[in-house]
Protein backbone atom coordinates (compact mmCIF):
# COMPACT_ATOMS: atom_id res chain seq x y z
CA UNK A 1 0.00 0.00 0.00
CA UNK A 2 1.22 3.52 -1.19
CA UNK A 3 1.79 6.04 1.26
CA UNK A 4 -0.78 8.28 1.78
CA UNK A 5 -0.59 11.73 2.75
CA UNK A 6 -3.15 14.54 3.16
CA UNK A 7 -2.14 17.94 2.55
CA UNK A 8 -4.24 19.85 5.13
CA UNK A 9 -4.48 20.53 8.82
CA UNK A 10 -8.20 20.89 9.02
CA UNK A 11 -9.57 18.60 11.59
CA UNK A 12 -12.18 18.07 9.65
CA UNK A 13 -10.51 16.73 7.06
CA UNK A 14 -8.19 14.42 9.20
CA UNK A 15 -11.36 12.92 10.64
CA UNK A 16 -13.14 12.13 7.11
CA UNK A 17 -9.92 10.61 5.80
CA UNK A 18 -9.99 8.53 9.19
CA UNK A 19 -12.92 6.75 7.30
CA UNK A 20 -11.04 6.15 4.33
CA UNK A 21 -7.78 5.15 6.18
CA UNK A 22 -6.06 3.43 9.33
CA UNK A 23 -2.87 5.08 8.38
CA UNK A 24 -2.12 8.60 6.82
CA UNK A 25 0.09 11.29 7.25
CA UNK A 26 -0.87 14.81 7.84
CA UNK A 27 1.22 17.57 6.51
CA UNK A 28 0.46 21.27 6.02
CA UNK A 29 0.84 22.82 3.32
CA UNK A 30 2.67 26.59 3.21
CA UNK A 31 0.40 27.84 0.23
CA UNK A 32 -1.42 30.81 0.94
CA UNK A 33 -4.60 31.05 -0.65
CA UNK A 34 -5.58 34.03 -2.43
CA UNK A 35 -9.36 34.65 -2.80
CA UNK A 36 -8.99 37.76 -4.57
CA UNK A 37 -7.74 35.87 -7.99
CA UNK A 38 -10.04 36.38 -11.01
CA UNK A 39 -11.19 32.80 -11.27
CA UNK A 40 -15.16 31.78 -11.00
CA UNK A 41 -15.53 29.95 -8.05
CA UNK A 42 -14.79 26.46 -8.99
CA UNK A 43 -11.66 27.19 -10.72
CA UNK A 44 -10.51 29.00 -7.56
CA UNK A 45 -11.27 26.04 -5.90
CA UNK A 46 -9.64 23.84 -7.88
CA UNK A 47 -6.38 25.76 -8.42
CA UNK A 48 -5.98 26.17 -4.35
CA UNK A 49 -6.31 22.52 -4.29
CA UNK A 50 -3.51 21.66 -6.87
CA UNK A 51 -1.48 24.22 -5.42
CA UNK A 52 -1.74 22.77 -1.77
CA UNK A 53 -1.07 19.55 -2.99
CA UNK A 54 1.72 20.04 -4.89
CA UNK A 55 3.43 22.34 -2.61
CA UNK A 56 2.82 19.15 -0.29
CA UNK A 57 4.10 16.53 -2.32
CA UNK A 58 7.85 18.35 -3.31
CA UNK A 59 8.50 17.32 0.72
CA UNK A 60 8.23 13.89 -0.72
CA UNK A 61 9.96 11.02 -2.88
CA UNK A 62 6.74 8.78 -3.04
CA UNK A 63 2.97 8.21 -2.07
CA UNK A 64 -0.33 9.61 -2.44
CA UNK A 65 -0.99 13.10 -1.58
CA UNK A 66 -4.40 14.33 -1.27
CA UNK A 67 -5.31 18.25 -1.11
CA UNK A 68 -8.30 20.08 -1.14
CA UNK A 69 -9.85 23.53 -0.48
CA UNK A 70 -13.97 24.14 0.44
CA UNK A 71 -15.27 27.40 -0.30
CA UNK A 72 -19.35 29.07 0.13
CA UNK A 73 -20.23 30.95 -3.06
CA UNK A 74 -23.32 32.97 -3.61
CA UNK A 75 -24.14 34.26 -6.55
CA UNK A 76 -20.82 33.70 -8.08
CA UNK A 77 -19.25 35.67 -4.67
CA UNK A 78 -16.67 33.77 -2.74
CA UNK A 79 -17.56 33.16 0.83
CA UNK A 80 -13.79 31.84 2.09
CA UNK A 81 -12.69 31.82 6.00
CA UNK A 82 -13.86 35.13 7.86
CA UNK A 83 -11.43 36.86 9.04
CA UNK A 84 -13.27 38.93 12.05
CA UNK A 85 -16.51 38.83 13.74
CA UNK A 86 -17.66 41.18 11.17
CA UNK A 87 -17.29 39.72 8.65
CA UNK A 88 -18.41 36.14 9.54
CA UNK A 89 -21.63 38.07 10.77
CA UNK A 90 -21.87 39.74 7.12
CA UNK A 91 -21.54 36.34 4.97
CA UNK A 92 -23.97 34.44 7.51
CA UNK A 93 -26.45 37.40 6.98
CA UNK A 94 -25.70 37.08 3.10
CA UNK A 95 -26.85 33.16 2.78
CA UNK A 96 -29.59 33.70 5.59
CA UNK A 97 -32.88 32.53 4.30
CA UNK A 98 -30.87 31.79 0.74
CA UNK A 99 -30.26 28.68 -0.90
CA UNK A 100 -25.67 29.11 -1.59
CA UNK A 101 -23.13 26.41 -2.91
CA UNK A 102 -20.51 24.48 -0.99
CA UNK A 103 -17.93 23.82 -3.31
CA UNK A 104 -14.67 21.94 -2.38
CA UNK A 105 -12.17 20.76 -5.23
CA UNK A 106 -9.42 18.14 -4.54
CA UNK A 107 -6.19 16.97 -6.01
CA UNK A 108 -5.07 13.07 -5.87
CA UNK A 109 -0.96 13.21 -6.44
CA UNK A 110 0.43 9.74 -7.42
CA UNK A 111 4.15 11.29 -6.94
CA UNK A 112 5.89 7.99 -8.02
CA UNK A 113 3.46 7.82 -11.44
CA UNK A 114 3.93 12.10 -11.64
CA UNK A 115 0.35 11.69 -12.31
CA UNK A 116 -2.65 14.30 -10.78
CA UNK A 117 -6.17 13.56 -11.23
CA UNK A 118 -8.40 16.28 -9.93
CA UNK A 119 -12.00 17.01 -9.41
CA UNK A 120 -14.97 18.93 -7.68
CA UNK A 121 -17.96 18.83 -5.87
CA UNK A 122 -21.23 20.75 -5.42
CA UNK A 123 -23.14 20.88 -2.67
CA UNK A 124 -26.68 23.33 -2.40
CA UNK A 125 -27.03 24.37 1.20
CA UNK A 126 -30.40 26.19 1.82
CA UNK A 127 -30.20 27.99 5.16
CA UNK A 128 -33.05 29.45 7.42
CA UNK A 129 -33.96 32.67 7.80
CA UNK A 130 -31.42 33.44 10.49
CA UNK A 131 -32.26 36.59 13.00
CA UNK A 132 -29.03 38.74 14.21
CA UNK A 133 -29.88 37.32 17.51
CA UNK A 134 -28.71 33.88 16.05
CA UNK A 135 -25.90 35.06 14.07
CA UNK A 136 -24.30 36.66 16.99
CA UNK A 137 -25.19 33.42 19.60
CA UNK A 138 -23.55 31.35 16.86
CA UNK A 139 -20.22 33.33 16.20
CA UNK A 140 -20.17 33.80 20.06
CA UNK A 141 -20.28 30.08 20.69
CA UNK A 142 -18.61 28.06 17.58
CA UNK A 143 -16.35 30.91 16.64
CA UNK A 144 -16.57 29.82 12.77
CA UNK A 145 -13.04 31.83 11.88
CA UNK A 146 -11.57 28.39 10.53
CA UNK A 147 -14.65 27.57 8.63
CA UNK A 148 -15.70 28.59 4.86
CA UNK A 149 -18.89 30.50 4.70
CA UNK A 150 -18.75 31.13 7.97
CA UNK A 151 -20.52 28.12 9.59
CA UNK A 152 -19.56 24.72 10.10
CA UNK A 153 -22.55 22.13 9.22
CA UNK A 154 -21.06 19.41 11.52
CA UNK A 155 -21.75 21.52 14.59
CA UNK A 156 -24.66 23.67 15.49
CA UNK A 157 -24.71 25.50 12.46
CA UNK A 158 -26.45 22.09 11.47
CA UNK A 159 -30.15 23.99 13.22
CA UNK A 160 -29.51 26.32 10.41
CA UNK A 161 -29.55 23.69 7.75
CA UNK A 162 -33.18 23.71 5.96
CA UNK A 163 -32.02 21.33 2.93
CA UNK A 164 -29.11 20.01 1.89
CA UNK A 165 -28.64 19.01 -1.94
CA UNK A 166 -25.95 16.73 -3.02
CA UNK A 167 -22.83 15.49 -1.26
CA UNK A 168 -22.83 15.88 2.90
CA UNK A 169 -19.58 15.29 3.43
CA UNK A 170 -18.80 17.78 0.85
CA UNK A 171 -19.77 20.86 3.25
CA UNK A 172 -17.77 19.23 5.85
CA UNK A 173 -14.42 19.40 3.41
CA UNK A 174 -14.08 16.64 1.48
CA UNK A 175 -16.33 14.63 -0.95
CA UNK A 176 -15.32 11.14 0.09
CA UNK A 177 -17.79 9.08 -2.98
CA UNK A 178 -15.79 11.14 -5.65
CA UNK A 179 -12.58 11.08 -3.52
CA UNK A 180 -13.13 7.29 -3.39
CA UNK A 181 -13.54 6.65 -7.58
CA UNK A 182 -10.55 8.82 -7.59
CA UNK A 183 -8.58 6.21 -5.49
CA UNK A 184 -10.46 3.40 -6.97
CA UNK A 185 -8.73 4.43 -10.02
CA UNK A 186 -4.90 4.92 -9.06
CA UNK A 187 -5.42 1.14 -8.21
CA UNK A 188 -6.31 2.32 -3.78
CA UNK A 189 -8.65 -0.04 -2.27
CA UNK A 190 -9.94 1.58 0.68
CA UNK A 191 -10.76 -2.14 2.25
CA UNK A 192 -7.43 -3.14 2.20
CA UNK A 193 -5.89 0.01 3.31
Amino acid sequence: MKQIILASASPRRKDLMKRLFKKFIVCKSSYNEDNSLPLSPIKLTQYHALEKGKDVAKHFKSGIVISADTIVAYNNKVLGKPSSKENAMEMLKLISGKEHEVITAFAVIDINKKKIIRDYEVTKVKMKLLTDKEINDYINYEKPFDHAGAYAIQGKAAVFVEKIEGDYFNVVGLPLFKLNNILKKLGIDIFKA
